[in-house]
């Protein structure tokens, strides 16, 4: 078990205090405001290791991006096609997909990952007032 150092706990408060799932470059930016001395090869080094450990989470997008959240446990992801924002989906996670896909492929799953794509709420409000 990896000890949570001054960085790793700054970096686990920085993704619990995100209302979004902010990308590394967001983080370092984030924590570089008041952290100055941090350097992004310790924030690469650590959330590296915060998510293998299981601390945090990454969410990888279709598109190749990269977000981290500060919730370790698994749940579901919206991805808005307009703004990029990547929102929590209040939504139960399902072990019993695993199982079906198991059992109609043969593969080993361990984990799922599910990100809906569409507009969000915000995006959805802005079309509206310009039709």
């Amino acid at each position: 078990m990896q000890r949570n150092t001054v960085q790793r706990q700054i970096i686990i408060d920085t993704l619990k205090n995100s209302n979004y799932h902010p990308n590394i470059e967001e983080i370092y930016t984030e924590i570089h405001k008041m952290h100055p001395s941090i350097s992004k090869a310790t924030i690469y080094r650590n959330l590296r290791q915060l998510t293998g450990s299981g601390a945090i989470r990454r969410v990888s997008l279709p598109d190749g991006l990269e977000r981290y959240d500060g919730i370790a446990t698994p749940h579901h992801h919206f991805r808005c096609k307009s703004c990029g924002s990547v929102l929590d989906v209040d939504l139960e996670y399902s072990e019993a997909i695993n199982d079906i896909v198991r059992q109609k492929h043969g593969f080993q799953v361990d984990e799922h990952d599910i990100v809906f794509m569409g507009l969000c709420n915000k995006c959805i409000k802005q079309q509206h007032s310009r039709s």
